[in-house]
């Protein structure tokens, strides 16, 4: 297996699984700190809420390293280990996400069904903020916390899904980055999440082309009847 580019193989492998409230590790330092400033220099910048597949944006090689750690062989091996779960055989999507929106994200869930790990990678250089701290849950209320994680750069969360691993955090509005990585029992699901991702990628691309268009054919449209009731006897 070909050695981490950019995430540290200590800081992974010294971490114990926890079980309460379910299966998950908490790693603080997951990233190679002399790698913090060139990763957060050719990182995506993303204006928009929602999860972002990485063919969509653009970005620059020590953030493309970083993405293929976290899709290698070696890191999976890693992941294997610690959950005593092979995942050799199950697709993975690896997302990205760049902004939360306030009241529409962080609400309290324990993500689909069909997810098996999943891995969160934050990539943010300070975080003052009381809201956007993502939350382990022991319920379904976002106050019975287990743990509560600030996304700075190079924290990583790793959990097992199941019917109670309930996690959120306080809203946040504004720029907020994070690395998504997850194991899914279905290849289907897995087409399905990329085709739903492109197609809200594209629609948040072409809204702003489309509003310029729609500005634009009003204006004409003032300019034409404008014309007219100048020529108008």
């Amino acid at each position: 297996m070909e050695p981490f580019a950019m995430l540290d193989e200590q800081a992974l492998s010294s971490v114990a699984l926890k079980t309460d409230p379910y299966e998950h590790v908490i790693i603080p330092n997951a990233i190679k700190p002399e790698f913090k400033e060139k990763i957060l220099a050719d990182a995506p910048k993303i204006t928009e809420a929602g999860s972002f597949l990485l063919d969509t944006l653009r970005f620059g090689p020590s953030f493309k390293a970083l993405a293929d750690d976290l899709l290698s062989e070696r890191f999976r091996w890693h992941v294997e280990q610690k959950f005593k779960l092979p995942l050799g055989h199950l697709p993975a999507v690896l997302t990205v996400r760049g902004y939360t929106s306030g009241m529409r994200d962080g609400y309290v869930h324990t993500d689909t069904k069909h997810k098996v790990i999943t891995v969160l990678l934050y990539l943010n250089p300070e975080w003052p903020y009381p809201g956007g701290r993502l939350r382990v849950l022991r319920s379904n209320n976002i106050d019975d916390c287990a743990a509560e994680i600030a996304p700075l750069f190079g924290t990583m969360l790793i959990f097992r899904r199941s019917d109670h691993s309930w996690h959120g955090h306080l809203p946040h509005e504004g720029p907020r980055l994070s690395l998504q990585l997850n194991w899914a029992d279905s290849a289907s699901w897995v087409r399905r999440e990329n085709w739903r991702h492109r197609l809200s990628a594209a629609m948040k691309v072409s809204a702003p082309a489309l509003q310029r268009l729609s500005c634009w054919i009003a204006g004409a449209r003032r300019k034409l009847r404008g014309e007219q009731l100048e020529i108008r006897p």
